[in-house]
Protein backbone atom coordinates (compact mmCIF):
# COMPACT_ATOMS: atom_id res chain seq x y z
CA UNK A 1 0.00 0.00 0.00
CA UNK A 2 1.54 3.15 -1.10
CA UNK A 3 1.41 6.51 1.06
CA UNK A 4 -1.34 8.01 -0.85
CA UNK A 5 -3.78 4.73 -1.00
CA UNK A 6 -2.91 5.24 2.86
CA UNK A 7 -3.77 8.66 3.36
CA UNK A 8 -6.75 8.36 1.73
CA UNK A 9 -7.88 5.25 3.57
CA UNK A 10 -7.36 7.04 6.82
CA UNK A 11 -9.58 10.00 5.56
CA UNK A 12 -12.30 8.08 4.66
CA UNK A 13 -11.72 6.38 7.63
CA UNK A 14 -12.51 9.79 9.73
CA UNK A 15 -15.44 10.89 7.91
CA UNK A 16 -17.35 7.59 8.36
CA UNK A 17 -16.46 7.95 12.00
CA UNK A 18 -17.55 11.35 12.05
CA UNK A 19 -20.97 10.84 10.55
CA UNK A 20 -21.88 7.91 12.77
CA UNK A 21 -20.51 9.43 15.76
CA UNK A 22 -22.87 12.69 14.88
CA UNK A 23 -25.37 10.29 13.79
CA UNK A 24 -25.73 8.27 17.08
CA UNK A 25 -25.59 11.52 18.92
CA UNK A 26 -28.91 13.00 17.30
CA UNK A 27 -30.44 9.58 18.09
CA UNK A 28 -29.31 8.98 21.57
CA UNK A 29 -29.05 12.90 22.96
CA UNK A 30 -31.08 13.01 26.26
CA UNK A 31 -32.80 16.83 26.14
CA UNK A 32 -31.77 18.80 28.97
CA UNK A 33 -34.59 20.26 30.73
CA UNK A 34 -33.66 24.09 30.17
CA UNK A 35 -35.24 24.85 33.34
CA UNK A 36 -32.33 23.56 34.87
CA UNK A 37 -29.79 26.53 33.59
CA UNK A 38 -32.10 28.57 34.52
CA UNK A 39 -32.78 27.67 38.43
CA UNK A 40 -29.04 27.49 38.45
CA UNK A 41 -28.24 30.83 37.62
CA UNK A 42 -30.77 32.17 40.57
CA UNK A 43 -28.52 30.12 43.02
CA UNK A 44 -25.70 31.67 44.96
CA UNK A 45 -23.21 29.77 42.54
CA UNK A 46 -21.46 29.09 45.92
CA UNK A 47 -20.66 25.40 45.28
CA UNK A 48 -20.62 24.46 48.53
CA UNK A 49 -22.47 21.22 49.19
CA UNK A 50 -24.33 22.18 52.10
CA UNK A 51 -27.62 21.32 50.45
CA UNK A 52 -26.30 18.02 49.93
CA UNK A 53 -25.77 17.88 46.81
CA UNK A 54 -21.98 18.86 45.48
CA UNK A 55 -22.19 21.27 43.47
CA UNK A 56 -25.30 23.99 42.30
CA UNK A 57 -25.68 22.26 39.48
CA UNK A 58 -26.75 18.99 40.82
CA UNK A 59 -28.94 20.94 43.46
CA UNK A 60 -30.74 22.70 40.50
CA UNK A 61 -31.35 19.42 38.60
CA UNK A 62 -32.71 17.64 41.37
CA UNK A 63 -35.05 20.66 42.01
CA UNK A 64 -36.32 20.63 38.85
CA UNK A 65 -36.69 16.90 38.60
CA UNK A 66 -39.05 17.80 42.06
CA UNK A 67 -36.97 15.96 44.30
CA UNK A 68 -35.95 18.42 46.97
CA UNK A 69 -37.58 21.78 47.19
CA UNK A 70 -35.70 25.11 46.39
CA UNK A 71 -35.75 26.05 50.54
CA UNK A 72 -32.91 23.31 50.94
CA UNK A 73 -30.13 25.76 49.77
CA UNK A 74 -28.96 27.37 53.21
CA UNK A 75 -26.41 30.41 51.28
CA UNK A 76 -29.38 31.52 49.21
CA UNK A 77 -31.68 31.88 51.88
CA UNK A 78 -35.64 32.26 51.91
CA UNK A 79 -35.43 35.36 48.91
CA UNK A 80 -33.63 32.75 46.54
CA UNK A 81 -36.21 30.11 47.61
CA UNK A 82 -38.91 32.25 46.61
CA UNK A 83 -37.55 33.44 43.73
CA UNK A 84 -37.46 29.80 42.32
CA UNK A 85 -40.08 28.22 43.56
CA UNK A 86 -41.91 31.41 42.12
CA UNK A 87 -40.48 30.35 38.87
CA UNK A 88 -41.20 26.23 39.11
CA UNK A 89 -44.26 26.94 40.61
CA UNK A 90 -43.77 24.60 43.61
CA UNK A 91 -43.31 25.67 47.38
CA UNK A 92 -40.57 26.78 48.71
CA UNK A 93 -39.95 25.04 52.00
CA UNK A 94 -38.47 25.27 54.80
CA UNK A 95 -35.20 23.48 56.43
CA UNK A 96 -33.26 23.92 59.85
CA UNK A 97 -30.57 26.34 59.15
CA UNK A 98 -27.35 24.43 60.63
CA UNK A 99 -24.15 26.19 61.73
CA UNK A 100 -20.86 25.53 63.09
CA UNK A 101 -20.48 25.00 66.63
CA UNK A 102 -16.48 24.39 68.26
CA UNK A 103 -17.32 21.68 71.01
CA UNK A 104 -13.71 23.19 72.90
CA UNK A 105 -13.35 25.58 75.39
CA UNK A 106 -9.62 25.26 76.02
CA UNK A 107 -8.09 28.67 75.25
CA UNK A 108 -4.41 29.05 75.90
CA UNK A 109 -5.36 30.57 79.47
CA UNK A 110 -7.23 27.11 80.63
CA UNK A 111 -5.63 24.49 78.34
CA UNK A 112 -2.29 25.26 78.67
CA UNK A 113 0.47 23.68 75.83
CA UNK A 114 3.30 21.37 76.91
CA UNK A 115 5.81 21.22 74.36
CA UNK A 116 6.64 23.69 71.39
CA UNK A 117 5.87 23.41 67.81
CA UNK A 118 7.75 25.13 64.93
CA UNK A 119 6.53 23.40 62.24
CA UNK A 120 4.42 23.57 59.69
CA UNK A 121 1.54 26.50 60.88
CA UNK A 122 -1.62 23.87 60.15
CA UNK A 123 -3.43 22.07 63.06
CA UNK A 124 -3.40 18.80 60.62
CA UNK A 125 0.43 19.05 60.44
CA UNK A 126 0.58 19.72 64.26
CA UNK A 127 -1.90 17.01 64.85
CA UNK A 128 0.51 14.78 63.24
CA UNK A 129 3.55 15.19 65.95
CA UNK A 130 2.03 13.14 68.32
CA UNK A 131 -1.21 14.59 68.62
CA UNK A 132 -0.07 18.34 68.72
CA UNK A 133 1.49 20.43 71.33
CA UNK A 134 -1.14 20.92 74.06
CA UNK A 135 -1.91 19.05 77.04
CA UNK A 136 -5.35 17.96 76.28
CA UNK A 137 -5.16 15.68 72.95
CA UNK A 138 -8.38 16.27 72.15
CA UNK A 139 -8.46 20.40 72.26
CA UNK A 140 -8.15 22.67 69.43
CA UNK A 141 -4.66 23.68 68.57
CA UNK A 142 -5.80 26.95 67.33
CA UNK A 143 -3.83 27.25 63.94
CA UNK A 144 -6.74 28.12 62.06
CA UNK A 145 -7.24 25.34 59.41
CA UNK A 146 -10.82 25.73 60.01
CA UNK A 147 -10.94 30.15 59.21
CA UNK A 148 -8.51 28.82 56.29
CA UNK A 149 -11.48 26.70 54.52
CA UNK A 150 -14.62 28.83 55.53
CA UNK A 151 -15.26 30.86 51.93
CA UNK A 152 -18.08 32.84 53.97
CA UNK A 153 -15.72 34.80 56.21
CA UNK A 154 -17.77 33.14 58.69
CA UNK A 155 -15.20 32.37 61.04
CA UNK A 156 -12.32 34.47 63.16
CA UNK A 157 -9.43 33.75 65.40
CA UNK A 158 -9.63 35.26 68.88
CA UNK A 159 -6.53 36.27 70.80
CA UNK A 160 -7.26 33.16 73.36
CA UNK A 161 -6.65 30.90 70.84
CA UNK A 162 -9.78 29.60 69.66
CA UNK A 163 -11.84 30.21 66.37
CA UNK A 164 -15.10 31.99 66.66
CA UNK A 165 -18.29 31.41 64.44
CA UNK A 166 -20.25 34.08 63.23
CA UNK A 167 -23.76 32.10 63.03
CA UNK A 168 -25.23 34.86 60.75
CA UNK A 169 -22.78 34.16 57.79
CA UNK A 170 -22.30 30.44 58.49
CA UNK A 171 -24.13 28.62 56.06
CA UNK A 172 -23.70 24.86 57.57
CA UNK A 173 -21.37 23.85 54.43
CA UNK A 174 -19.33 21.78 56.69
CA UNK A 175 -15.94 22.66 55.23
CA UNK A 176 -14.82 23.75 58.77
CA UNK A 177 -15.94 20.75 60.10
CA UNK A 178 -13.89 18.28 57.42
CA UNK A 179 -10.76 20.79 57.94
CA UNK A 180 -10.73 20.05 61.98
CA UNK A 181 -8.26 17.37 62.56
CA UNK A 182 -9.26 16.84 66.11
CA UNK A 183 -13.18 16.60 65.68
CA UNK A 184 -14.46 19.79 67.59
CA UNK A 185 -16.35 21.24 65.10
CA UNK A 186 -20.09 19.91 63.82
CA UNK A 187 -23.00 21.15 63.04
CA UNK A 188 -26.10 21.97 65.40
CA UNK A 189 -29.63 22.90 64.55
CA UNK A 190 -29.59 26.93 65.34
CA UNK A 191 -32.43 26.20 67.08
CA UNK A 192 -30.53 23.91 69.66
CA UNK A 193 -29.12 25.84 72.67
CA UNK A 194 -27.36 23.34 74.76
CA UNK A 195 -23.76 22.56 73.57
CA UNK A 196 -21.33 20.91 75.38
CA UNK A 197 -17.89 22.62 74.89
CA UNK A 198 -15.81 19.58 75.20
CA UNK A 199 -14.65 16.10 73.59
CA UNK A 200 -11.93 14.94 75.84
CA UNK A 201 -12.94 11.64 76.94
CA UNK A 202 -10.82 12.01 79.83
CA UNK A 203 -12.99 12.22 83.27
CA UNK A 204 -12.31 14.03 86.62
CA UNK A 205 -8.77 15.12 88.13
CA UNK A 206 -7.27 13.41 85.14
CA UNK A 207 -9.67 15.72 82.92
CA UNK A 208 -9.16 18.97 84.86
CA UNK A 209 -5.37 18.96 84.57
CA UNK A 210 -4.80 19.25 81.06
CA UNK A 211 -7.76 21.99 81.12
CA UNK A 212 -9.57 23.44 83.78
CA UNK A 213 -12.82 23.88 81.82
CA UNK A 214 -12.97 20.48 80.80
CA UNK A 215 -16.33 18.06 80.99
CA UNK A 216 -15.30 15.89 84.29
CA UNK A 217 -17.98 13.38 83.54
CA UNK A 218 -19.81 14.15 86.74
CA UNK A 219 -23.73 13.66 85.07
CA UNK A 220 -24.89 16.79 86.96
CA UNK A 221 -25.65 18.18 83.81
CA UNK A 222 -28.04 14.69 82.78
CA UNK A 223 -29.39 14.50 86.35
CA UNK A 224 -30.97 18.10 86.02
CA UNK A 225 -32.27 18.14 82.56
CA UNK A 226 -35.52 16.69 81.69
CA UNK A 227 -35.54 12.55 81.44
CA UNK A 228 -33.79 11.61 78.60
CA UNK A 229 -32.72 15.02 77.00
CA UNK A 230 -29.06 14.07 78.03
CA UNK A 231 -26.98 10.80 78.23
CA UNK A 232 -24.14 10.01 79.44
CA UNK A 233 -21.18 8.07 76.87
CA UNK A 234 -17.22 7.53 77.51
CA UNK A 235 -18.06 10.54 80.42
CA UNK A 236 -19.40 12.90 77.81
CA UNK A 237 -22.80 14.63 77.84
CA UNK A 238 -24.77 14.08 74.85
CA UNK A 239 -27.72 16.00 73.70
CA UNK A 240 -30.53 14.01 72.23
CA UNK A 241 -31.64 15.44 69.32
CA UNK A 242 -34.83 13.93 69.25
CA UNK A 243 -35.77 15.75 72.84
CA UNK A 244 -34.63 19.28 71.89
CA UNK A 245 -37.59 20.48 72.71
CA UNK A 246 -37.24 19.60 76.30
CA UNK A 247 -34.60 21.83 76.38
CA UNK A 248 -33.34 24.11 79.49
CA UNK A 249 -31.30 26.28 80.71
CA UNK A 250 -31.37 24.16 83.92
CA UNK A 251 -28.87 21.55 82.87
CA UNK A 252 -26.28 23.92 82.66
CA UNK A 253 -26.51 25.74 86.00
CA UNK A 254 -24.81 23.38 88.24
CA UNK A 255 -21.88 22.17 86.14
CA UNK A 256 -18.84 22.71 88.13
CA UNK A 257 -16.44 23.81 85.05
CA UNK A 258 -18.73 25.89 82.38
CA UNK A 259 -18.96 22.78 79.54
CA UNK A 260 -22.06 22.43 79.41
CA UNK A 261 -23.38 25.78 77.63
CA UNK A 262 -26.36 27.53 76.92
CA UNK A 263 -25.92 29.81 73.34
CA UNK A 264 -28.97 32.10 72.12
CA UNK A 265 -27.79 32.88 68.49
CA UNK A 266 -23.67 34.01 68.52
CA UNK A 267 -21.40 31.66 70.37
CA UNK A 268 -19.48 35.20 70.75
CA UNK A 269 -18.18 35.95 74.32
CA UNK A 270 -19.01 39.84 75.22
CA UNK A 271 -15.06 40.56 75.21
CA UNK A 272 -14.84 38.91 71.82
CA UNK A 273 -17.52 41.73 70.33
CA UNK A 274 -14.99 44.16 72.07
CA UNK A 275 -11.73 42.96 70.16
CA UNK A 276 -13.88 42.30 66.82
CA UNK A 277 -14.61 45.71 67.09
CA UNK A 278 -11.34 47.23 68.19
CA UNK A 279 -9.86 45.15 65.34
CA UNK A 280 -12.20 46.42 62.47
CA UNK A 281 -11.65 50.19 63.89
CA UNK A 282 -7.55 49.55 63.15
CA UNK A 283 -7.82 48.22 60.12
CA UNK A 284 -10.21 51.30 58.99
CA UNK A 285 -8.03 53.81 60.01
CA UNK A 286 -4.85 52.59 57.83
CA UNK A 287 -7.00 52.35 55.16
CA UNK A 288 -7.92 56.48 55.73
Amino acid sequence: MDVATAIGFIAALSVFLAISLAIANSKLKVQEDPRIGRVEEMLPGANCGACGFPGCRAFAENVVAGKVLPGQCPVGGPETARIVAEYLGVDAGQTVKKVARLLCAGSRDVAPQIAEYDGYPSCRAAAAVTGGFKGCVYGCLGLGDCVESCTFDAMFMAPNGLPMIDVEKCTGCGDCVRACPKGILELYPISQHLIVQCKSLLAGDEALAVCEVACTGCGICAADAPEGLILMKNNLPIVQQDKLNLETELATLRCPTGAITWVDGQQFPEWFQQWKTEKQEAKTSRVV
